[in-house]
């Protein structure tokens, strides 16, 4: 039923709000990090946009009685639950330390991997399924990491420990909140996949002076 000024009701305009908020944050989340802003890419892009147009929607459009704006309202409010859970992991994902390694892919492409890193008393090390880590040449591999703010060169090297891997994966654990949340709501394990490798960054060998 239409309200007394022909819009939506309210709540379908509370959760359009919220699914702006949502999708602005995906934006806004990345402000706080230092270096140059990092655009959202991929499905975070997807999600975040995604969310903006169903919040819109849900603001000014009232799904009625007739067949077609039915349709799309319950095509709508199908899809808000599944765009708002990757929008806000989109947006929690960045709530924390992300670090940018820039790599060159097998195609010769620049590509920038957003990761989050925990450091260890041999270094600074980075997770990642291996299919990303081949498809990007990640083994003895000379990167550009930013962090806080400066951009350095590092030399990107595959461990092949399990031993190493649940080490670093305990250490995400600590200090990554949103780690634990995922780890207790099930989307990821208690223990390091066989699929996720290892990486551990080091700081590129300075060059010979010539005397």
């Amino acid at each position: 039923m239409l309200n007394e000024s022909g819009s939506p009701p309210i709540y379908q305009r509370a959760f359009g709000l919220l699914m702006v908020l949502i999708g602005t944050s995906v934006f806004a989340i990345r402000l706080q990090h230092a270096g140059p802003y990092a655009f959202p890419r991929g499905g975070n892009l997807l999600s975040a946009l995604l969310a903006l147009v169903i919040g819109v929607m849900l603001i000014r459009l009232w799904f009625g009685a007739r067949p077609l704006a039915k349709s799309l309202g319950w095509l709508t409010v199908a899809a808000s639950p599944i765009v708002l859970f990757f929008a806000l992991y989109a947006t929690l994902a960045e709530f924390e330390e992300v670090v940018a390694l820039k790599v060159t892919n097998q195609s010769g492409q620049s590509v920038e991997l957003r990761l989050w890193i925990v450091d260890r008393d041999d270094g600074q090390w980075v997770t990642m399924p291996r299919s990303k880590a081949d498809t990007h040449g990640l083994d003895s591999t000379r990167a550009e990491l930013l962090r806080h703010g400066e951009t350095r060169c590092v030399i990107a090297t595959l461990v092949e420990n399990r031993e190493t891997a649940n080490e670093i994966h305990s250490l995400r654990q600590e200090k990554y909140s949103v780690q634990r949340l995922a780890t207790s709501i099930g989307l990821f394990g208690r223990e390091v996949g066989h699929d996720t490798v290892t990486l551990r960054l080091d700081p590129c060998p300075m060059p010979d002076r010539q005397p």
